[in-house]
């Protein structure tokens, strides 16, 4: 997925803005299963650019989310919770007809150098 035209992040002075992230394994195959194991590898693959970029889950402050259905809503906020640390970062959830490579998951965030 290298040849994509986005980067993985954008850094300004203040602020890193990420690319989404959906719930796709390092060798990019999507994976399968709950909503629960969907959203774990998604925020297994944005704490892991988070890493990258020098950063880690308590600098986010704004994360967007996608569902492909709305009825996965209270499911991905149990297991959203638990990869974030208080105070937690402020967001907006949108449901989706279709997400790339046919996921039902995806997490865009913006976090704060300190």
């Amino acid at each position: 997925m290298a040849d994509l035209p986005f980067s993985p992040f954008k850094d300004t002075k203040d602020l890193v803005f990420f690319s989404g992230k959906i719930e796709t394994t390092p060798d990019v195959k999507v994976v399968q299963g709950t909503i629960t194991e969907k959203t774990k590898r998604v925020m297994k693959n944005v704490l892991a650019e988070m890493k990258n970029a020098g950063l880690d889950v308590s600098d986010i402050v704004f994360a967007q989310v996608f569902l492909t259905d709305m009825a996965n809503y209270s499911e991905f906020n149990e297991e959203y919770v638990k990869h974030l640390v208080k105070p937690y970062p402020a967001r907006a959830v949108v449901a989706v007809k279709e997400l790339p490579l046919g996921s039902s998951v995806e997490v865009i965030v913006t976090a704060s150098k300190k």
